[in-house]
């Protein structure tokens, strides 16, 4: 019976054991694969989101693998290793949301030895001078999702950068007091490699690199407009260079907040991730750029949202201006 419960014992110790050890080994693994990679360095960073922009990716063929470690796996993410047009580049796919752009960037600055960041998916339009399929690179990104939901008996936040009145919406109009009162925007906390340690200063608008923007400018490219044979946009597709972003964990398809973010922020398109990356390239002091190509019209559309039809088309674009991009850079 001793016997038995001694067996016993030391299998619950074994499953409790194992797996303690397991991960530090296979993190460990992975910390050396990416002390080899870095000999050959350094590295253009790529981050684009989810897999339909991952597959538009490497679906243009420029992707070349390095021979001995095509990539190394760490804390659940693939980074892969190659080249694009003799260009050395480290791509990943960070996951949808803030968190996870902000967490792949950040293992991607501190792991490996990175020149740059090119961050790069799709996004939802609300700017009516531009269109489905075509691709935007803006100069700046804001936070649109720091709010303080006031209560709808408070005052106004004076601090606060612009402000969404709920009652605006009631219809009827004259319905009166709505309980979900006003959110008031607020800015984000921006600590720096240039700045004083343990200190931040409020930021909105985070800036992306000037001279990537200028390259950029100067990029002559055909973008594709149709889905297949039978589905196409009405006119073709243009890159479009020096706009303004907004990023929020918020997938926007609501005509009267889309308008909203346009009046207040004067923003031509929304995403999930972008100011999250740009913000934490420039915290690390690496220059960056966004690349989205326009999927959707969040909300504006009349019937279904156009992703699921154009949002591949969209990747696809964006896919070759970043190929484009990455082949101009000297």
């Amino acid at each position: 019976m001793a016997a038995k419960l001694m067996r016993k014992w030391l299998v619950l110790v074994c499953l409790l054991v194992v797996p303690a050890f397991s991960f530090p080994l296979k993190r460990w693994n992975s910390l050396n694969v990416i002390k080899e990679i870095n000999r050959k360095g350094p590295y253009l960073g790529l981050v684009t989101v989810y897999p339909p922009e991952e597959k538009a990716f490497f679906a243009t063929g420029t992707f070349k693998p390095h021979r001995t470690h095509p990539f190394v796996d760490l804390s659940g993410r693939r980074f892969r290793v190659g080249k694009i047009h003799e260009k050395k580049v480290i791509f990943v796919r960070c996951g949808i949301g803030m968190v996870n752009a902000a967490a792949a960037t950040q293992q991607m600055l501190d792991l490996f030895d990175i020149q740059g960041i090119v961050h790069f998916g799709i996004a939802g339009n609300v700017n009516d001078s531009l269109s489905i399929g075509d691709v935007s690179i803006p100069k700046q990104f804001a936070h649109t999702g720091i709010w303080d939901w006031q209560n709808p008996n408070g005052t106004l936040d004076p601090n606060g950068i612009a402000h969404l009145d709920v009652a605006s919406y009631n219809v009827p109009k004259d319905e009166g007091t709505n309980l979900l009162g006003r959110i008031v925007y607020g800015s984000e906390q921006f600590f720096s490699e240039l700045g004083k340690p343990n200190t931040a200063r409020l930021l909105v608008w985070a800036q992306t690199t000037k001279h990537w923007l200028h390259l950029a400018d100067n990029l002559k490219i055909e973008l594709e407009r149709c889905v297949n044979s039978s589905v196409c946009l009405p006119r073709k597709p243009k890159l479009v260079v020096g706009l303004r972003g907004s990023t929020a964990n918020i997938f926007v398809d609501n005509a009267a907040y889309r308008d909203f973010l346009v009046q207040t922020f004067l923003v031509s398109s929304v995403d999930m991730e972008s100011a999250a990356v740009v913000m934490t390239s420039l915290s690390n002091g690496f220059p960056v750029i966004v690349i989205r190509g326009l999927s959707d019209l969040a909300g504006g559309q009349s019937g279904q949202n156009a992703i699921r039809i154009f949002g591949p088309l969209a990747a696809l674009n964006t896919a070759k201006v970043v190929v484009q991009f990455i082949k101009a850079l000297p």
